[in-house]
């Protein structure tokens, strides 16, 4: 997958696009994609996806704190598993939100993209507040020598499947259940920052997570089997979401995994983890002994899952 910033790089090329956010580039994301690539090959087309580096309501709304499941790294990343032959990045501005469809069909998709064909999702809209449908769509290409076409919806029996869904099984922790309608493990990223050392002292050392991605989503409060990578390797471990209420942290939530089996000074190193399975919500202990014991017991229940 080829990422085109400069519009010039496309000169001379004819392509089959949908655009979109994509956040979570999850299993509905891939069905559309997939007609695109089936159409693309059928039409002798190259295949490109048009999105934005930043949540569009974002631009239009400065106070507006977007819930992610991507960071555009990670989006970048899930957009080239599919296959697709390009990934053509628009900076959503002011001015481009004010282009109603048929303007965006004719002067940026027709004139400075050169796209022959555009596939519009099931239930898309674009342009200023959405005014027109798919029927429009069609009409504004014709205009332009372009054809719109409408992707089929993604169906499965008792399965819904949006970004919308996704956060809602996140913020519920049911991580393995999102993992099912993302098509991978959900992640979160970050650098691991110094903390109380209070683990240390409980025999369960952790490393505290800073996220690199300030708006991506934290699953529910809880701890979780995870999967860590760190350095190149790979690494069983659970994962905490938190303010300790045994030890008294105030209102603060904290981010600290305990990787099993392992002892290196981690300090300012980049880390991921990837959520299996939630495994108990947060309990407020009588004793920290009585948390030591619950947490010899939350290994033993992740270490008898497949990590």
């Amino acid at each position: 997958m080829v990422i085109i910033r400069d519009t010039k790089e496309l000169d001379g090329m004819d392509l089959i696009v949908t655009v979109g956010f994509f956040d979570g580039v999850h299993l509905g994301h891939r069905f559309l994609i997939d007609q695109m690539k089936e159409a693309g090959e059928r039409l002798s087309l190259a295949t490109a996806v048009i999105t934005f580096p930043q949540h569009p309501r974002k631009v239009l709304q400065q106070d507006y704190q977007p819930k992610l499941l991507n960071s555009f790294e990670e989006k970048l990343k899930h957009l080239e598993e599919t296959g697709i032959d390009y990934c053509i990045v628009l900076d959503f501005t002011p001015e481009l939100s004010r282009l109603r469809a048929k303007e965006f069909i004719h002067r940026v998709l027709a004139r400075d993209l050169h796209v022959k064909t555009l596939l519009v999702g099931y239930d898309h809209r674009f342009g200023y507040d959405r005014a027109d449908g798919i029927e429009q769509y069609i009409a504004y290409g014709r205009e332009c020598g372009m054809e719109v076409i409408r992707a089929n919806p993604y169906t499965a029996e008792n399965l819904h499947v949006s970004s919308s869904e996704v956060r809602r099984l996140l913020a519920e922790g049911r991580v393995d259940e999102a993992a099912e309608l993302l098509t991978y493990r959900y992640q979160i990223r970050g650098t691991i920052v110094a903390g109380f050392k209070v683990g240390r002292k409980l025999g369960f050392p952790t490393a505290n997570i800073q996220l690199d991605e300030p708006f991506k989503i934290i699953p529910a409060i809880g701890v979780y089997a995870v999967r860590v990578y760190l350095k190149g390797k790979s690494y069983a471990g659970m994962l905490y979401i938190g303010n300790r209420p045994t030890l008294n942290n105030g209102e603060n939530i904290t981010l600290e995994v305990n990787i099993f089996d392992f002892s290196e000074d981690i300090y300012n190193e980049e880390i991921s983890v990837a959520f299996v399975r939630y495994v108990r919500g947060d309990i407020r202990f009588d004793s920290v002994e009585e948390l030591k014991e619950q947490l010899a017991e939350d290994r033993r229940i992740i270490m008898n899952y497949k990590l």
